[in-house]
């Protein structure tokens, strides 16, 4: 919105003020990404920009870090990890959630805002609480350093993102479609799938998008839930800055946040399509 001609000059100075803080708030939390890309490319094995790198000379640039992580056995191990528990995850939490969510929605459920609170509460919870907690509950039950553990913890956060946007989706959902479905003869399952399901399908791919980026982002949790055979790879990356220091990280880093700009993407451009869907404007 442009700055109408008989704006006073408080409101212009709080007009280019307030986009001179945000711009500034802006590059003060994308500078860390905008220092890890670039270096993610030196040619050589250190951390810090070399001057044949501030004098933008192609020697200074390589491809070796990145060579490196699809070469190295431990990268790809921990790569493969991730990929298998952050899918297997999503689809738990994207199950679990949506049932949720449309259980919730529902005005005759209840002690509603009881249950939502508990639910979303692993998204309020301090992180290293809810690893120490499943740590000390899947010891007791034999799940502790298994495959299906690391699975239910990171289905565990990942649901609450699931919920929150299937329910926003469901904030324009119309009730009385599902009645008329009923009414016609379809059964609740074929009325979850063929009526509510291709509405809330926008808001159900967001919630899954960001459950798989907090699975395949997270840490803290996998260190007291996991063992060594389901190291991911942040969890290779920790040890990298742990134990042995390499810039291979910074290829790593710089791949994920590939990954986390796309996915994020396609959760915005799923926003606009449920919005336009619900007729907001």
């Amino acid at each position: 919105m442009s700055l109408p001609s008989y704006a006073t000059t408080g409101e212009k100075a709080w007009y280019y003020g307030f986009r001179v803080i945000t711009g500034l708030i802006f590059f003060f939390l994308i500078a860390p990404i905008l220092v890890v890309i670039p270096l993610s490319f030196n040619a050589q094995d250190f951390f810090t920009f070399t001057p044949e790198m501030l004098r933008l000379d192609p020697e200074g640039y390589s491809l070796k870090h990145y060579r490196d992580f699809f070469s190295n056995s431990d990268w790809q191990h921990a790569m493969v990890n991730s990929l298998k528990i952050a899918p297997m995850a999503t689809v738990l939490s994207v199950s679990f959630g949506t049932l949720a969510a449309i259980g919730l929605s529902q005005p005759h459920v209840p002690f509603r805002r009881a249950i939502m609170a508990i639910l979303i509460s692993p998204m309020i919870v301090p992180l290293i609480i809810s690893a120490a907690g499943m740590y000390f509950f899947y010891s007791r039950i034999g799940l502790q350093g298994t495959y299906i553990g690391v699975v239910l913890a990171h289905a565990a956060l990942g649901i609450p993102f699931v919920i929150i946007t299937v329910t926003a989706t469901l904030v324009g959902f119309d009730q009385s479609l599902t009645r008329a479905a009923a009414n016609m003869g379809a059964n609740p399952v074929t009325t979850f799938f063929r009526v509510q399901m291709p509405l809330i399908l926008p808001g159900v791919i967001s919630g899954a998008l960001f459950a798989f980026i907090t699975s395949f982002d997270e840490v803290i949790v996998v260190l007291f839930v996991g063992s060594a055979g389901q190291k991911t790879l942040p969890w290779q990356m920790f040890i990298g800055l742990r134990e042995q220091i390499s810039p291979t990280i910074l290829a790593v880093a710089t791949i994920l946040v590939a990954i986390s700009i796309a996915l994020l993407t396609t959760v915005e451009l799923l926003r606009r399509r449920s919005e336009k869907l619900r007729g907001i404007a």
